[in-house]
């Protein structure tokens, strides 16, 4: 790794490290210049603004989580739960919340989106596999696997990205998966329990999660 692209990554972990422990809008560039130990002008060199570093953090978590997503896709899993690993995997860890959050104020509108297709490009190669890999062993039969992927990566990330979704939802979701993958009716509804666990689990690391 060239030495000026070495000093960006260390950049990128003190401003996630900042972000995690401060909350992006309390943490300032001339924070993140002084806990590096480097001029402004060095800051500047590699980034415009501390929204282009919070685009380039959660560009790195997304490469962490494709690399989680690759593990689960070389296990020896059933299908179905392969499909929720990786859908799983690119769902920020708990402490990681509040950096999702700050991605989805209004001001950065532009950027999630942009986000959610960098999102769309890691995941879907991984979940074509598998539902290629679910089509030869007979668990799921359909065509256009790629548009099919697209529409339940959408539909999941509108329903669990804030866990704020009931039962019925849920019930609904797997019920749409089935039938967008070709699946034999009933076989995916083992996954609601899973799903709960995971969410839960997830926001009540991030200290966020919903009372009942």
């Amino acid at each position: 790794m060239k030495k000026g692209e070495k000093r960006k990554q260390e950049l990128l972990g003190i401003a996630y490290r900042m972000f995690l422990t401060r909350g992006y809008e309390e943490t300032s560039v001339d924070g993140i210049i002084n806990e590096a130990g480097i001029a402004k002008g060095t800051f500047y060199y590699h980034f415009e603004s501390k929204e282009q570093v919070l685009e380039e953090v959660i560009g790195m978590m997304i490469e962490k989580e494709a690399k989680e997503a690759e593990k689960i896709l070389a296990a020896q899993l059933p299908i179905p739960i392969k499909i929720l690993g990786i859908i799983n995997a690119f769902q920020p860890s708990g402490e990681e919340i509040p950096i999702e959050e700050a991605l989805n104020r209004p001001e950065n509108a532009l950027m999630h989106e942009k986000i959610r297709g960098r999102l769309y490009e890691a995941a879907s190669p991984l979940l074509c596999e598998t539902v290629r890999e679910g089509i030869g062993n007979g668990v799921f039969s359909c065509e256009d696997i790629p548009e099919r992927v697209k529409i339940l990566l959408l539909i999941s990330s509108a329903l669990f990205d804030d866990a704020d979704y009931t039962k019925k939802e849920l019930t609904v979701f797997l019920d749409v998966t089935e039938k967008i993958l070709g699946a034999k009716e009933g076989s995916l509804g083992f996954l609601s329990e899973l799903i709960e666990k995971n969410n839960g689990q997830r926001y009540e690391e991030g200290g966020n999660g919903k009372e009942e």
